[in-house]
């Protein structure tokens, strides 16, 4: 086994796990007959958790006309799958402190990573996803790209210079990222999806989204591999790419029933909900909570 991916699984193995409760309420909504209960019991149990969820819950996304004062109440207002996913979201920005996340790259990054989000579920919609199952596209949209936090946050010097090289050569930040430290973000965003046990959708898209060949085959991968791509074309965010597709594979254009300027052209105006999911987020992080983390450089 190679130095860097001897240093990959110390950094992976390194990071914090989700907290229990977060696996409980995945294996409780994973059961379509789960009773509301029984979810409610479990995030009872979690103080902190309980805390972020009706902090977010009561944020201007929402907008709903009264206060939410328990999970109960929040479970009736907004659904259970809902607030998987929004145990979902707090989870892996946990694990980075409010500092990490106030530099420009990862700025620009989570610009873009809220848009592929907006566009996978609207993607979604489309196609004929509930509005119920649609969250789960967002939240696999959101999370695509969360290999870049760690190795951005772990590695900066080297993942600063990754951007660099693929700025000066106009190569994707992915093969960039190979060059400089013989490990891209899709590579350690497998490995911490597998760590942390999350849905199959959101493991594809965290390890797969750069591919359309020989993957998994996801309705969810399908609608971030595009979203990834419109979010770039339509200029909404950063991710370090200097790389844009003009064109989407035929094969994902037949199953998302579009080409990409058609796709496009059914989003109509997505600013006022990409803010909204903005001002959740900084909900969020107006009070994250720092935690302790692996060592950073050199791999």
């Amino acid at each position: 086994m190679g130095h860097s991916k001897k240093k990959l699984i110390q950094l992976v193995d390194g990071m914090p796990a989700f907290p229990p409760s977060v696996y409980h309420i995945l294996k409780l909504t994973a059961d379509i007959n789960c009773a509301p209960k029984e979810l409610v019991r479990v995030i009872d149990l979690d103080p902190v958790l309980t805390m972020k969820l009706l902090q977010l819950v009561n944020s201007p996304y929402f907008g709903l006309s009264r206060q939410i004062g328990s999970i109960r109440q929040a479970v009736v207002f907004v659904g259970i799958n809902t607030i998987k996913n929004l145990a979902l979201t707090i989870a892996p920005m946990e694990m980075l402190s409010r500092d990490n996340l106030n530099t420009p790259f990862l700025e620009g990054l989570l610009s873009h990573a809220i848009a592929v989000g907006v566009v996978a579920r609207h993607l979604a919609r489309r196609g004929g996803v509930s509005e119920l199952e649609s969250t789960d596209f967002f939240v696999a949209g959101l999370l695509h790209d969360f290999g870049k936090i760690a190795l951005h946050r772990f590695f900066p010097r080297k993942h600063a210079k990754a951007l660099a090289l693929a700025a000066k050569k106009g190569i994707p930040l992915h093969e960039a990222e190979r060059q400089i430290l013989n490990l891209d973000h899709s590579q350690i965003g497998a490995m911490l999806a597998d760590k942390w046990q999350l849905p199959p959708a959101c493991m594809a898209s965290m390890g797969q989204h750069h591919r359309w060949k020989n993957r998994e085959n996801f309705l969810a991968l399908d609608c971030v591999y595009a979203a990834n791509i419109i979010a770039k074309t339509i200029g909404v965010g950063d991710s370090g790419n200097p790389v844009t597709e003009t064109t989407l594979p035929h094969e994902i254009e037949q199953r998302l029933g579009g080409t990409l300027p058609e796709l496009i052209g059914t989003l109509g105006d997505l600013s006022g909900e990409m803010h909204k999911v903005q001002l959740l987020l900084h909900s969020w992080n107006a009070n994250g909570t720092t935690h302790p983390q692996p060592p950073t450089e050199p791999l």
